[in-house]
């Protein structure tokens, strides 16, 4: 887990959650963002991600471990005493639905980045049949995930750093898709129990990776008081990388205030 400070004194503190595959070094322009406008930031690598380790390098015995991770996130911001927002994308996404539906978080928003809901190429019936017996007699086993730096951005600079990463991965285990699997199915059969926090919903539209529509079928039926959904129109899934990601931010940061306002915390 690693922080940053902003240069003055600080209107809050943004924790955020990296997707499948990648870490939090890609995420070197937005959090500068939001360390401009203020804010502390705090996020760490994934279990199984970037610099946490090695030898599990793309692999989980449970989703589990994920969600707690960011529990423990969460958890460091409260010790700042400023009010808290997380920013999951894709897989990060997904992980912080999941941890608001098993878990009541003091949180002054959510930022839900493309979020994991369902994926745009799903593997066969046979091959999905096949991971449930894999899954039991060979869990470890690394696939090719099938996604790539060039369907993840538009941004060509990101696609240029994204192929020399030598801490992106590219196999994951079987038993990481299964876990993947199950918490997006359970991202929708306990959506009633997903904690009241406002909420911002961002999806890129021309997203080659999650499957939009499922994400707008969640959003629609989230029992939230307040919460937004903007479609990107030409972006690609990393709404943060695209070229319009300065749109994008200052639609985040937009949301963030209105928070804060809310609250009470500026005006």
């Amino acid at each position: 887990m690693w922080k940053w400070e902003p240069d003055g004194e600080a209107k809050g503190v943004i924790v955020i959650v990296h997707g499948a595959l990648e870490h939090h070094r890609r995420y070197g322009w937005l959090i500068e963002m939001w360390r401009k406008e203020g804010f502390q930031v705090i996020m760490g690598d994934l279990p199984g991600h970037g610099l946490t380790t090695r030898s599990r390098r793309g692999h989980i015995d449970s989703f589990e471990e994920y969600i707690a991770e960011v529990k423990d996130w969460v958890r460091t911001a409260y010790q700042f005493d400023l009010p808290v927002f997380l920013l999951g994308h894709s897989m990060g996404g997904l992980i912080t639905i999941r941890l608001l539906q098993e878990v009541k978080l003091d949180l002054a928003g959510v930022i839900l980045s493309s979020p994991c809901l369902g994926l745009v190429k799903k593997p066969g019936k046979l091959l999905n049949g096949l991971t449930h017996i894999l899954n039991v007699v060979a869990s470890e086993l690394r696939v090719d995930p099938g996604i790539t730096v060039k369907i993840a951005t538009r941004n060509r600079e990101v696609q240029d750093v994204d192929r020399n990463d030598t801490l992106y991965i590219d196999k994951v285990s079987v038993r990481w898709f299964r876990e993947l699997d199950s918490s997006i199915k359970l991202a929708f059969e306990e959506i009633e129990k997903t904690h009241d926090v406002p909420l911002l919903v961002m999806q890129g539209g021309d997203d080659k990776i999650v499957n939009k529509l499922a994400v707008k079928e969640w959003f629609n039926y989230a029992p939230l008081s307040e919460k937004r959904f903007k479609e990107w129109p030409k972006c690609y899934h990393e709404i943060f990388n695209d070229p319009e990601r300065d749109e994008v931010f200052e639609y985040a940061k937009d949301f963030v205030y209105s928070q804060l306002k809310a609250i009470g915390y500026i005006i």
